[in-house]
C-alpha cells in the first residue's frame, strides 16, 4: 500500500542535503539582490508600475493553475484600488476577483504579521464568499471535514483527473495545522540532530510543500499555498514590493510542478543521523528544494521579460528628461507604455488631453521629428501613430 509523507513515522521532520542546496540557494539570493537593487534605483512611479504589473500577473497565473481564468483588467483595477494607486482606465471588478486580490495583498503587504488559523480561514472565506466552489457546496472559512470522502490532490480536466496523493484525514488537521503555524511563525528549524536558523528562501519552499501536503481546506489550497509562499518570499526580501512572480513560473511549468510534488509525496526514504543507522531521522526533501529553487531562479530571470515595458519606459525617460517634452506629450507617452486601448490618432490625442485638433497634430508631429513616434504603416482612414522601437 502506498504511503505518503504525512503517513511516515518521522513526519513532519523534513531534512535535506545542505551541500547540494547551497550553490543553488546562493545563486537565487544573488539574483534576488540584483533585481531588488535595480528596481530600487528606479523612480517611485516606475517601481509602483512594476509592482502593479507583477501582482496582476501573480494573481492571474495562480488562478490559471487551478483552471480559472480571471479578467486582467479587473485584477489590475482591483489591486490598484486596494493599494490606493491613482491610475487611468480602472474598471469595476466582481467579488470573486476582489477575493483573490484581497488574499494576495494581505499575504504580501502584511508579510510581517503572524500567520494564524483565523487569518488563513479569512483568506479562504474571501476566495469562496458564496460558500460554493463552482456548483459544489463547500466548507468555507474552516478546515475541511471530509464529509465527501478523503481529500485527494488531483490535476487535469474533469473526467480525466490524475490523483497525485491523498492528504491527511480531517481529524488530524487541528493538530497538524497548529504545528505548521508554530513552525512558520518561528525562525528556526530542526534538521537532522540540530536546531538551526533556516534561510527564509528555503523556508518558502518548505512551507509550500508542507501546506500542500496537509491540504486543510475543501478547495483553494493551491492558491493559498502560493500566497503563503509569496508571503515568505516577501519576508526573505524584507519588502512588500513584489517584482517577480513564482506563480507565473509554476503555471508555465505546471506539469513539472505536479510531477515533482507527486514524486516527493511518494518518497519514503529518509536521512539517518549517522552512517549505517537503520532508522531515518527525517524525510529527505532535497529533490523538492532543488526544483523549487531552480523554479524561483527562472522566475527571477523571467522578470526581464515580464517587466520589459517597465524597463523600456525607465530607459525612455532617462533619455528624455523633464522639460524636453510638454505635459500633453508626457501624458500620452505614459499611456502608450501602460497599454493604450486601440490605435492612437490625433483625434484621440485631442480628446484625452483636452486640446484642439491642431494642437494635437502639432504635438504628434514634434514627436515624429524627434524619432519618438512613427506613422503606422497599416494605414486606414485616419493616420495612426506608434512609439518608435
Amino acid at each position: 500500500m502506498m504511503r505518503y509523507l504525512h503517513q511516515l513515522d518521522v513526519w513532519p521532520k523534513l531534512v535535506w542535503d545542505h551541500e547540494k542546496i547551497a550553490a543553488l540557494l546562493g545563486l537565487v539570493r544573488n539574483r534576488q539582490g540584483r533585481l531588488v537593487g535595480r528596481m530600487e534605483a528606479m523612480g517611485f512611479a516606475l517601481r509602483t508600475e512594476a509592482m502593479l504589473q507583477t501582482l496582476t500577473l501573480d494573481v492571474i497565473k495562480s488562478s490559471e493553475i487551478e483552471g480559472e481564468v480571471l479578467d486582467a483588467q479587473q485584477v489590475r483595477s482591483s489591486i490598484a484600488r486596494r493599494l490606493g494607486l491613482d491610475i487611468a482606465g480602472l474598471v469595476s471588478s466582481d467579488h470573486h476577483v476582489d477575493g483573490v486580490v484581497e488574499m494576495m495583498l494581505d499575504a504580501t503587504q502584511n508579510f510581517n504579521k503572524t500567520l494564524t488559523q483565523d487569518r488563513l480561514c479569512g483568506w479562504h472565506a474571501t476566495l469562496f464568499p458564496t460558500g460554493y466552489s463552482g456548483m459544489h457546496k463547500i466548507v468555507a472559512g474552516a478546515w475541511r471535514d471530509d464529509s465527501h470522502g478523503p481529500m485527494q490532490v488531483v490535476s487535469g480536466p474533469v473526467g480525466h483527473e490524475k490523483v497525485h496523493f491523498e492528504a491527511p484525514e480531517a481529524a488530524r488537521l487541528v493538530r497538524e495545522m497548529k504545528y505548521f503555524l508554530n513552525w512558520f511563525n518561528g525562525s528556526t528549524a530542526r534538521t537532522m540532530n540540530r536546531v538551526t536558523e533556516i534561510d527564509p528562501v528555503l523556508k518558502a519552499g518548505i512551507a509550500h510543500l508542507w501546506f500542500v501536503t496537509l491540504h486543510p481546506f475543501d478547495d483553494g489550497n493551491g492558491r493559498i499555498a502560493r500566497a503563503i509562499t509569496d508571503m515568505q518570499l516577501a519576508r526573505a526580501d524584507g519588502s512588500a514590493r513584489r517584482f517577480y512572480s513564482m506563480s507565473a513560473m509554476i503555471r508555465k511549468e505546471r506539469k513539472a510542478y505536479y510531477d515533482v510534488l507527486e514524486t516527493t509525496q511518494k518518497n519514503t526514504h529518509g536521512k539517518s543521523a549517522e552512517a549505517g543507522s537503520a532508522r531515518p531521522t527525517g524525510i529527505d526533501i532535497t529533490a523538492w528544494l532543488e526544483w523549487f529553487l531552480a523554479c524561483l531562479d527562472r522566475a527571477l530571470n523571467s522578470t526581464e521579460t515580464t517587466l520589459a515595458d517597465v524597463f523600456r519606459k525607465a530607459h525612455f525617460w532617462e533619455l528624455h528628461p523633464a522639460g524636453s517634452l510638454n505635459d500633453r506629450q508626457r501624458m500620452m507617452i505614459n499611456k502608450l507604455f501602460e497599454g493604450f486601448e486601440g490605435k492612437l490618432t490625433s483625434s484621440k490625442w485631442a480628446q484625452i488631453t483636452k486640446c484642439s485638433q491642431d494642437t494635437a497634430l502639432r504635438d504628434i508631429l514634434e514627436l515624429v521629428e524627434k524619432g519618438i513616434f512613427v506613422k503606422d504603416s497599416a494605414g486606414g482612414r485616419s493616420t495612426n501613430y506608434l512609439l518608435q522601437g
